[in-house]
């Protein structure tokens, strides 16, 4: 079991060493900051791409953010792989555009509308920006608790609908087993 762990976690860095390398060029060229509003279809699909990796950004499809909390995200560029892309969300401080695998993306769209999410195996998402969050431990917060900052996250992967050993990945953000940043924990509706 512990060997099947370390290798996991040597998996990870280097996925994400090479995640990193591979967009260097690209994140040197991906627009800085938040969105302006009226952002360009060409600044959306270029921040969208600064998500992940080059070798899957560039035949991922692009969708923008929707225009009102539950609408539809309107594709900006059709794809030919299996992933799909976003640009910075407005609502947070943070640039936080991602990169998500049709798993993920099926595990995001259960989050967006607060339903337990059905995946049909493990998901993979970029997000090579970093991003911010308003909580650690409130999946549905839109903005942080009273008194409490924005959480700013570095560049990292995500894995979705993965079991982990609960003694060496908690579910408690005050744990100093957290585990590694970006593992996603199983969402409760509850």
């Amino acid at each position: 079991m512990f060997r099947r762990i370390a290798l996991l976690n040597i998996l990870l860095l280097a996925l994400a060493a090479v995640g990193s390398a591979q967009s260097a060029s690209q994140t040197e060229s991906a627009p800085k900051g938040k969105q302006p509003a009226g952002k360009t279809k060409a600044w959306k699909v270029q921040n969208a791409m600064s998500a992940a990796p080059r070798a899957i950004a560039k035949n991922a499809t692009i969708v923008d953010q929707p225009g009102k909390e539950g609408g539809e995200m309107p594709v900006l560029r059709k794809g030919t792989n299996d992933w799909t892309c976003m640009p910075d969300d407005p609502s947070t401080p943070a640039n936080d555009p991602m990169c998500l695998d049709k798993n993920a993306v099926d595990w995001a769209k259960a989050w967006k509308s607060h339903t337990e999410p059905k995946l049909s195996g493990a998901g993979m998402g970029y997000m090579l920006q970093g991003g911010g969050s308003p909580s650690n431990t409130d999946p549905f917060a839109t903005k942080p608790p009273e008194g409490k900052k924005w959480l700013q996250e570095p560049p990292h992967l995500m894995l979705f609908g993965v079991k982990l050993d609960p003694s060496v990945y908690s579910s408690d953000a005050n744990s100093a087993h957290r585990g590694l940043c970006g593992l996603v924990r199983p969402m409760s509706t509850a």
